[in-house]
């Protein structure tokens, strides 16, 4: 077992020990966990006050340092379970939830291992094991929904080491941050974001889900490769005759709740999941409450670089919500009945492309629309049968094995639902950037847009991807010098009657 590459790459982020060629837990640790499962009347844990202090035990059981972790984590542990939630609440998740996931804990070890036996033939010989899939190197890891659950319960109990994650630019992966800014902020939004995690537990409790999500970091190669798609230069883009897609316009609704299959944009941050595990509230953060187990994907997908992105497919949606930012509030359970593909993955697919943050003047300049076109390019591509159209030359075309292909033969039909990526808080200018992301659709072959917000009436006389590319540059070009103030569609409205 230890031989294997893929948990070689895994090891030093487990609380996992081999031995004897097997996983286990510390046999101190492996005790305790024995105890809680057995519920309050033997572990004596029946308080937010009495967990913290439980976990800093089993910390100490795995040479973890309290030190380690956020300051006034065990007062948020204590202050939700004693006073944020009902007594019955309380009672419930002590005497219920709590044993049943140290319950899922102790089968961890061998989870792991019939999870790395079968990795060896899930996917037709593609590897698919948990690991480290690190910059630069794409690839796909399919974890069950049972062994998410276990990983989850590991994070809320604060288990996985710290050592060397940022040194691989890996986000924490333990909720002490998440506890430790409900005591020092006392949000409603953070108050809810815990909910949300709860509420979680209590159903993965109540009945293992038995599906698959899929986590695949993927790669447009920067040098030409004649093998894959290569990262596009802005020849490629202005040379482009590939009709534009078309486009639905929803100016009421959200992207996870468009009825059809769709890629659903993932306003992401370079560091996936963003500041889920501290005291962000936006789109991102949002989306990893709703379907938590996304957040199992921070434990081993570090830092996306400018031609990467992440897709995770089969993520079950558990909660509702209202609100956005300061007003979120979890608002219920939700019944996610989307159906399943023949991997046993819901037909929900999440894709996490990062924009620039705050680009100011540089979103306008030629590098810096080359970099948003292609980072969403990338998100959208599908590798597997995707063959540069127009003006790419055979030699760039994607010649990925069938063996990577996991769409059930359905992908012409996927679009992508999307809205203000790169916005807001990011600073992006609206109008360009959905734009730039239409443009990137449908040089992917997507067939169509689904785009949450304000209408596109002054697209009207543009048909394929270079023209739209080429009136982007002019503009972008005119507002950077700052011969225009004028956002995008009134000066494109503006051009077109000057040309009549």
């Amino acid at each position: 077992m230890e031989k294997r590459e893929d948990l070689r790459s895994m090891l030093q982020y487990l609380p996992l020990v081999v031995q004897s060629s097997s996983l286990v837990w510390p046999p101190s640790l492996e005790q305790e966990l024995q105890t809680m499962s057995a519920g309050p009347s033997e572990s004596m844990v029946n308080s937010g006050e009495a967990l913290a202090l439980r976990i800093t035990v089993m910390r100490k059981s795995l040479s973890l340092s309290a030190s380690d972790l956020a300051p006034y984590a065990s007062q948020g542990y204590a202050l939700f379970f004693d006073e944020k939630i009902s007594r019955e609440e309380s009672a419930k998740f002590f005497g219920v939830v709590a044993p049943a996931l140290f319950g899922l804990l102790l089968k961890l070890p061998s989870m792991l291992e019939m999870h790395y036996q079968k990795a060896d033939y899930g996917l037709d010989g593609v590897m698919s094991g948990l690991r480290l899939l690190g910059p630069q190197e794409a690839g796909i890891v399919l974890l069950s929904q049972e062994l998410i659950a276990a990983i989850l319960a590991c994070s809320f109990f604060c288990l996985f080491p710290e050592v060397d994650r940022r040194l691989k630019n890996l986000q924490g992966i333990n909720f002490d941050e998440l506890f430790s800014f409900l005591y020092t902020r006392q949000y409603m939004k953070q108050e809810s974001k815990v909910r949300c995690i709860v509420h979680y537990f209590e159903r993965i409790c109540q009945c293992i889900p038995k599906g698959f999500v899929s986590f695949e970091r993927k790669v447009v190669q920067l040098g030409h490769n004649p093998h894959y798609v290569s990262y596009p230069e802005a020849d490629y883009w202005a040379k482009s005759i590939t009709p534009l897609c078309s486009v639905e316009v929803h100016t009421t609704g959200v992207i996870e709740d468009q009825l059809g299959e769709a890629l659903e944009v993932e306003f992401a941050d370079e560091y996936f999941g963003g500041l889920t595990l501290r005291h962000g509230c936006l789109q991102e953060e949002i989306r990893f409450m709703m379907n938590p187990e996304l957040i199992a994907g921070m434990l081993f997908l570090p830092r996306m670089d400018k031609n990467e992105a992440i897709e995770i497919v089969g993520a079950e949606r558990f909660t509702l919500y209202t609100g956005f930012g300061s007003s979120f509030e979890f608002s219920g359970d939700n019944v996610d009945n989307k159906e399943l593909d023949s991997y046993m993955r819901r037909r929900t697919r999440v894709v996490a492309i990062d924009a620039m943050p705050r680009p100011g003047r540089r979103q306008y300049k030629a590098d810096g629309l080359l970099r948003e076109v292609n980072k969403a390019f990338t998100g959208y591509l599908h590798q597997c049968k995707h063959h540069l159209p127009s003006s790419a030359s055979p030699s760039q075309g994607s010649e990925c094995s069938e063996r990577w292909c996991m769409d059930d033969h359905g992908e012409k039909k996927i679009g992508v639902a999307t809205g203000n990526w790169g916005c807001g808080v990011f600073g992006g200018d609206p109008e360009v950037k959905i734009m730039l992301q239409w443009l990137a659709i449908s040089q992917s072959g997507r067939p169509f847009m689904s785009y949450y917000t304000f209408g596109l009436q002054a697209l009207q006389n543009v048909n394929q991807v270079g023209e739209l590319w080429s009136k982007l540059v002019e503009y972008s070009t005119e507002r950077f010098s700052r011969r225009t103030k004028l956002g995008f569609f009134s000066w494109l409205t503006t051009s077109f009657s000057a040309t009549n």
